[in-house]
């Protein structure tokens, strides 16, 4: 059933979480430069931790780490692969349970487009503007209509809704939503957030943008 309110999506990451994290098992290579290049030390966050792959990266810089998720399925995943050391938290990417100016360093990374509506993803940016310290940083990450797999005019101004099946051991077939955003949607949404961009690219069909809070220098 192609449920597309954010229950349904969190719903549907419970239903494949176990079987998702067995295919994400290394990090992604945007972030591991991201982390390298990061100062060490503060808190960092993972909004949207999946199995924890990159809060493992993050614990190697930070001094705490906060892994967040909408679904039990994966922050149970996420325990198993970190042990005891980052806090877990079973919450929503729209109203975070931090304090303001909390994160010092923060990956946001295939999630945001996970969010089923225009509302949810430009709230959720606000809450990462609202949370990112003065002189914090984020990786934010969604696919792109520059992908491969869709058929998209290159100059695109918005992005478009669709699902994609994902195919249980048993052969059951799960549809996940996804908003896929246009480059220019995309730095639209970033920066009405009251985030600026340190640097912006396209890559293997993702937008990718460094971010820092507008006026909140170090």
């Amino acid at each position: 059933m192609d449920d597309r309110s954010r229950a349904g999506v969190r719903r549907t990451y419970e239903t494949i979480g176990a079987h998702f994290s067995k295919t994400r098992e290394h990090a992604w290579p945007e972030v591991e430069a991201f982390v390298a290049d990061a100062d060490g030390g503060g808190t960092a966050l993972d909004l949207g931790c999946g199995n924890g792959r990159h809060a493992e990266l993050l614990a190697d810089v930070a001094d705490r780490v906060v892994a967040l998720d909408a679904g039990r399925a994966l922050l149970t995943e996420a325990r198993d692969r970190l042990g005891p050391g980052p806090y877990l938290v079973q919450g929503d990417a729209t109203r975070l349970p931090l304090r303001d100016a909390a994160v010092d360093l923060a990956a946001y990374v295939a999630t945001l487009h996970h969010l089923p509506s225009v509302e949810a993803r430009r709230a959720s940016l606000r809450e990462l503007a609202r949370t990112l310290a003065p002189g914090g940083r984020a990786l934010v990450s969604a696919w792109s209509t520059a992908h491969d797999r869709f058929d998209a005019p290159a100059d695109a101004e918005t992005g478009f809704d669709t699902t994609l099946d994902w195919t249980l051991p048993d052969g059951e077939t799960v549809p996940r939503f996804y908003h896929i955003y246009a480059p220019t949607e995309f730095r639209a949404d970033v920066a009405a957030a009251g985030l600026a961009l340190r640097s912006f690219e396209v890559s293997s069909g993702n937008c990718y943008a460094v971010v820092e809070p507008e006026g909140k220098g170090p």
